[in-house]
């Protein structure tokens, strides 16, 4: 379900922070604050979808969202998850084609949709906005080439040591050292590359050594060390 709550100031939006938006003279982000729409979504939203034509990118507020393209089968293969201050679905506006993944929320999740036209009259005349842009996708690519290099070379064991090693850096803990992020054994199973039932085998290996305490689909990470071994970091 989407909700379009009142507009609030883009200058005091948490994603103006983002390198692509800190070059944006004063008159470009009134530009970007008045075009766009601030929409939330429930958990289990989907936001854009594989396949359909987009119509602008977005700036995540809050929540947790997603990434993840489906396979000849209809299983998940989980890309990536974007978090406040992250920009998603620029590429397929930039590149005009088609959205390469689809984007489902699973933590409510507050976004602002910003329209194609306003993303390419940016990269046209900001020349420090399209290297930043230019910056971020070379990045993007570089973590999916380190992705496709683990699936050759690495366990299934050593990729999920790592992806929780991941998990902790990239979400941080709550008080109780708990990971902030919260999956499911099929969610974990879709970003290693793996059946689920290989994930739950290792995860109980991984309690049993004492590297990490499983409460639910919370995961706290007790040996972090220990992970770093196994992930070969």
């Amino acid at each position: 379900m989407v909700q379009f709550p009142i507009l609030h100031d883009c200058d005091s939006c948490v994603t103006k922070k983002h390198p692509l938006f800190r070059y944006l003279t004063a008159e470009e982000l009134e530009d970007v604050s008045l075009n766009r729409e601030t929409e939330t979504y429930k958990r289990g939203s989907i936001i854009y979808q594989e396949g359909h034509r987009m119509k602008g990118f977005y700036c995540v507020q809050s929540g947790i969202i997603k990434i993840y393209k489906s396979g000849f089968d209809g299983k998940e293969q989980i890309i990536r998850f974007a978090k406040s201050g992250d920009i998603i679905g620029y590429r397929s506006v930039v590149s005009n084609e088609p959205a390469c993944t689809t984007t489902e929320v699973l933590e409510d999740s507050k976004v602002c949709h910003i329209p194609t036209h306003i993303l390419l009259n940016l990269v046209r005349n900001n020349g420090d906005f399209a290297v930043e842009l230019m910056k971020l996708t070379c990045k993007e690519l570089g973590e999916a080439n380190s992705y496709l290099t683990d699936v050759v070379q690495k366990t299934v064991k050593e990729r999920l040591a790592e992806i929780l090693l991941h998990l902790q850096a990239e979400f941080g803990e709550d008080p109780d050292r708990v990971l902030k992020i919260s999956l499911t054994r099929e969610e974990l199973s879709n970003i290693v590359g793996t059946a689920t039932e290989s994930i739950i085998r290792f995860l109980s290996e991984f309690k049993n050594e004492g590297l990490i305490e499983l409460k639910g689909r919370k995961i706290k990470i007790l040996d972090r060390p220990g992970l770093k071994q196994i992930a070969n970091n």
